[in-house]
């Protein structure tokens, strides 16, 4: 290929979206995924409770995994979202078969977390195919933890982030076009309990919200110009694209 001043192009087109979306338990990202256009499951445990969606068998191995993105490219059909339903299963799926092919040895030293973060490559580029290939907007739900965070700039902190390990998790945050951080909106009441004193106690007024831009106390970011704080729903997600 030539890469001269004839071989330059505008984008133009939007093509459809790659997120990751993560929340506290119970908070619906399951529902978030059914809300999606025609979505049809990928599911690696048993997550969607009543949710009536399509879905591929519960998968116990990566090849399970990838024969399901592969059916998906392959065949006929009218589906147009795909959710992998979870990652941090999956995660622990991958590690099982990292461990069980190779000796300690070959894993030492973070060896492993570099094996395991070119299997997640191996689906992410499978979930590619389908975005390209049959315009499929992808979307990867996992869970949260709070971990630590040592910034350069102030003290550590603690953070809501993806229930996966750092160097696979890096992986698909840069590979997502969205990282949404979905909890519930919490209000800080002061209550005056004598002597001068306030305590202080978190309310939460239940409504559920996605958080896109990162802050100190979450992991989050997106390529679409979103607002920094939006209803947990699909159809709330695509009116705010631009």
């Amino acid at each position: 290929m030539s890469f001269d001043l004839k071989s330059i192009r505008k984008n133009e087109a939007l093509l459809a979206p790659r997120i990751m979306l993560y929340g506290v338990e119970g908070i619906g990202k399951s529902t978030f995924g059914a809300g999606a256009p025609n979505p049809v499951f990928i599911l690696t445990e048993d997550g969607l409770g009543s949710l009536k969606v399509d879905h591929f068998p519960i998968a116990k191995t990566v090849d399970d995994v990838m024969s399901a993105i592969g059916t998906l490219h392959a065949e006929k059909h009218d589906f147009a979202t795909v959710v992998l339903d979870s990652l941090d299963w999956l995660e622990s799926i991958i590690w099982h078969e990292v461990e069980a092919k190779y000796d300690a040895k070959e894993l030492a030293y973070g060896k492993g977390a570099i094996i395991a973060a070119d299997r997640w490559r191996e689906i992410l580029d499978g979930l590619d195919a389908l975005r390209n290939d049959r315009n499929m907007a992808v979307i990867l739900i996992a869970h949260s933890t709070i971990k630590r965070f040592d910034s350069p700039e102030v003290e550590p902190y603690d953070r809501y982030q993806p229930k996966l390990q750092e160097r696979s998790g890096a992986v698909i945050r840069e590979w997502a076009d969205a990282v949404l951080f979905a909890n519930y909106k919490t209000i800080v009441k002061k209550d005056d309990v004598g002597f001068n004193k306030t305590s202080n106690r978190g309310i939460s007024t239940g409504e559920r919200l996605l958080y896109t831009s990162e802050r100190p106390a979450y992991m989050a970011k997106n390529r679409y110009n979103l607002p920094d704080v939006i209803p947990m729903t699909w159809d709330d997600f695509e009116a705010n694209i631009s």
